[in-house]
C-alpha cells in the first residue's frame, strides 16, 4: 500500500512549522506594543516574507467618512497613503463590503482592481474582523500572475485574524488612555471654571477649556434670555468675527433649541450640508464642519447650550458626548453661582446705598438737633424783647418777619426729625449663622483685594432670634468692613457665634457674635467716642456712620454691643442680641 510522497509530506510538515513560527513570533510582536502601526507594518512583513509577496497594506474603515483608508503599508509608493475608496470600490472594498476572501490571479482582468502600485499582476484580500464587524481589510500584492494558492490564502486569514486583535488592542488602550485624558482634563478644567466669580470670567473660561478639552477649532455657548423664547450667544472661543455677529436663534426653530427643548446632546457630522443649520453661510466661511451640543442643565433645567465645532469631519464617539455633558453639568453649576455671586454683589452695593441713606439721615438728624438748640434760644430772646413799634415804622415789619421766619426753621428742624425717627424692624426668624457664611460671598472680592483672611467659626447649635433679618445683615457687614479698613496691610478676621443660656434656663436666651481682627487697632480715646457722635469721627478716614448704625440696629434689636482694641493688637467688636426679643 502506497504511502504517498515523502518528500511532500516533508515540505507540508516544514511549512506548517513555518506557519506556526510566524504566527508565534507574530504574536509576540503584537503583545509587547501598544502602538498600533508598528504592530501592522510588522504584520504585513512577515505576509509579504512568507508569500513572496512585493507589497502590502492593511486598510481600516473611517467610521466619520465611510471610506478605507490605508493605516499601515509595505512596498508602496509615498502617495498611497492618500488613496480613499469607498465600500464595494476596487478589490479592498469589495472585500470590506462583502465581507469574503478574494484571490484575484490576474488583476489585468477584473474590473474591480484600482492601480495603487504600477506593475501589480497579482492580489489577495482578507477581511478584518473587529469586534464581529467587519472594518477593513489585508491585501498582499505580487508581480507575478498566480502568484497566491490555497495555502498561502489560509496563512493570510490566521495572520488577519492577529491583525484585528492588534487592531482591537490598540482601539482599547486609546480608547482608555482617551478617557484618561478627559477625565483629568474634566478635573483640571472644573477646577479652574469653580474658582471663577464673575459671571463673564465664568463664560470665557467654559468657551476656552472646553474648546481645548475636545480638541475643537470653535466653542460658543447660547443662553436662554429672560422670555426663555430666544437663545444668545454669551461666549465664545476660537471663532471669528462673522460668527459673533451671526444673529440670535429661536428657541422654537433653531437646531440648538432642539437642544435645549429635549435637554438631550446632539451631533451633526457636516453643518456646512445640513437643511437644519441656520447658518451655512457662517459656516463655510469660518471653516466649520462637525458640530456637537451638549445642553446647560441645572437641576433639571435647561440654561441653554454649549457647542463645539471641529474643522474637519469628525464622529463624536460617546466618550467624547458624555464628557461635554459632564462638563456642561459642572459649567451650569458654575454660572449659577457665578450668577448669585453677581447677585450679592449688588445686594451689597444696595446695602452700602441703604446705609449711606441711613447714614444721611442720621446725620440731617444731629445737624438738626444741634441748631434747634440756639434756635430755640433765639426765639425765647425775640419774644422776650417785647418790642413795639409805631404803625409805618419799618422797623415794626423786620420785627415780625424774624419771628415768622424763626418758626418756619423750627418746623423745618421738626420735620427732619421726624423724618429721621429710626423704623421698627421687620421681625422675623432669623438663622444668624446664614447671614454670617453669606459675609463670606459679599465680602470675597474686597478680601481677597485687601490681602485678609476670613475664618467662620460659628457653632451649629446657634438658635434662631427674633429681628430684621435685612437689619442684622447691614450691621454685620458694616463691622465686617470696619475690621478690613482697619487691617490695610491685610491680616486674619475671625467670626465667631455661640449660644449663651441664663443662670436656671436649659434653653439659649441670647447669641453672641464676635467679629475679632488683626489690625491696627484704637487708643482710648477713639473706643470712648465710637459711638457717640457722627460729627467727631476719630478714624483716619471715614466719618464713623457706619459704627453709629451698627448701634442704632443692636439697640432696635435689644441687644448690646461691646468693643475690646488695644494698639497694634487688634480689636474685637462683640454682639450679643436675645432670642426673643
Amino acid at each position: 500500500m502506497s504511502t504517498g510522497d515523502p518528500t511532500r509530506g516533508g515540505e507540508d510538515l516544514l511549512r506548517r512549522l513555518q506557519r506556526a513560527e510566524t504566527l508565534a513570533r507574530v504574536s509576540r510582536v503584537i503583545h509587547s506594543t501598544l502602538e498600533p502601526r508598528g504592530a501592522l507594518r510588522a504584520i504585513l512583513g512577515e505576509a509579504i516574507g512568507l508569500m513572496r509577496a512585493t507589497s502590502g497594506s492593511i486598510c481600516l474603515l473611517n467610521p466619520t467618512t465611510g471610506l478605507l483608508e490605508i493605516e499601515a503599508e509595505v512596498g508602496l509608493p509615498a502617495d498611497a497613503r492618500a488613496v480613499r475608496l469607498r465600500l464595494g470600490q476596487g478589490i479592498t472594498g469589495w472585500v470590506v463590503r462583502t465581507g469574503s476572501v478574494l484571490r484575484v490571479g490576474d488583476v489585468t482582468k477584473d474590473r474591480r482592481y484600482v492601480a495603487v502600485r504600477p506593475g501589480v499582476a497579482s492580489e489577495m484580500a482578507i477581511p478584518l474582523r473587529v469586534g464581529g464587524e467587519v472594518r477593513g481589510a489585508l491585501n498582499v500584492d505580487s508581480d507575478r500572475v498566480e502568484a497566491f494558492d490555497a495555502g498561502d490564502q489560509v496563512l493570510l486569514e490566521e495572520l488577519a485574524v492577529l491583525a484585528a486583535q492588534a487592531i482591537q488592542n490598540s482601539w482599547l488602550y486609546e480608547s482608555a488612555r482617551q478617557r484618561a485624558r478627559l477625565l483629568e482634563s474634566l478635573v483640571r478644567v472644573s477646577q479652574r471654571i469653580n474658582s471663577t466669580v464673575s459671571l463673564d470670567e465664568a463664560l470665557l473660561a467654559i468657551t476656552q477649556d472646553a474648546r481645548t478639552l475636545i480638541g475643537a477649532k470653535v466653542c460658543s455657548l447660547m443662553m436662554l434670555d429672560e422670555t426663555g423664547e430666544w437663545l444668545d450667544l454669551r461666549a465664545c472661543h476660537g471663532a471669528g468675527q462673522r460668527y459673533l455677529e451671526k444673529p440670535r436663534l429661536a428657541v422654537s426653530e433653531s437646531l440648538l433649541g432642539i437642544v435645549v427643548r429635549r435637554r438631550k446632546p446632539l451631533q451633526v457630522e457636516d453643518v456646512q450640508a445640513s437643511g437644519r443649520y441656520q447658518n451655512v453661510a457662517v459656516a463655510r466661511e469660518e471653516g466649520l464642519v462637525s458640530l456637537l451640543a451638549v445642553p446647560l442643565l441645572y437641576e433639571g433645567r435647561a440654561l441653554g447650550a454649549l457647542t463645539v465645532y471641529t474643522a474637519q469631519p469628525h464622529l463624536f464617539p460617546d466618550e467624547e458626548v458624555r464628557t461635554l455633558s459632564a462638563y456642561a453639568e459642572l459649567s451650569a453649576l458654575a454660572l449659577e453661582k457665578a450668577r448669585l455671586y453677581d447677585r450679592l454683589m449688588a445686594s451689597e452695593e444696595e446695602l452700602r446705598q441703604s446705609e449711606r441713606l441711613g447714614a444721611l439721615g442720621l446725620l440731617a438728624a444731629e445737624v438738626a438737633h444741634e441748631i434747634r438748640n440756639p434756635l430755640t434760644v433765639m426765639k425765647m430772646l425775640h419774644h422776650s424783647l417785647g418790642l413795639e413799634f409805631a404803625d409805618g415804622d419799618p422797623r415794626g415789619t423786620d420785627f415780625r418777619i424774624m419771628g415768622e421766619k424763626m418758626d418756619h426753621l423750627n418746623r423745618i428742624v421738626d420735620r427732619v426729625l421726624d423724618f429721621a425717627r429710626p423704623s421698627e424692624p421687620v421681625r422675623t426668624q432669623v438663622d444668624v449663622n446664614g447671614l454670617l457664611r453669606d459675609l463670606g460671598f459679599l465680602l470675597r472680592a474686597k478680601l481677597k483685594h485687601a490681602g485678609v483672611e476670613l475664618h467662620a467659626r460659628l457653632d451649629p447649635a446657634l438658635p434662631r432670634i427674633t429681628g430684621d433679618p435685612t437689619q442684622l445683615e447691614q450691621a454685620f457687614l458694616n463691622l465686617s468692613l470696619n475690621a478690613v479698613e482697619a487691617m490695610p496691610q491685610g491680616g486674619k478676621l475671625v467670626v465667631s457665634s455661640r449660644p449663651v443660656r441664663s443662670a436656671g434656663r436649659r434653653n439659649p436666651t441670647a447669641v453672641v457674635i464676635r467679629f475679632r481682627d488683626t489690625g491696627e487697632g484704637m487708643s482710648a480715646e477713639q473706643r470712648a467716642r465710637l459711638f457717640t457722635s457722627l460729627l467727631g469721627s476719630t478714624k483716619p478716614q471715614g466719618n464713623g456712620l457706619g459704627l453709629a448704625i451698627v448701634r442704632r440696629i443692636v439697640d432696635g434689636h435689644g441687644g448690646v454691643i461691646h468693643t475690646w482694641s488695644q494698639p497694634g493688637r487688634g480689636t474685637a467688636f462683640t454682639v450679643a442680641l436675645p432670642v426673643r426679643a
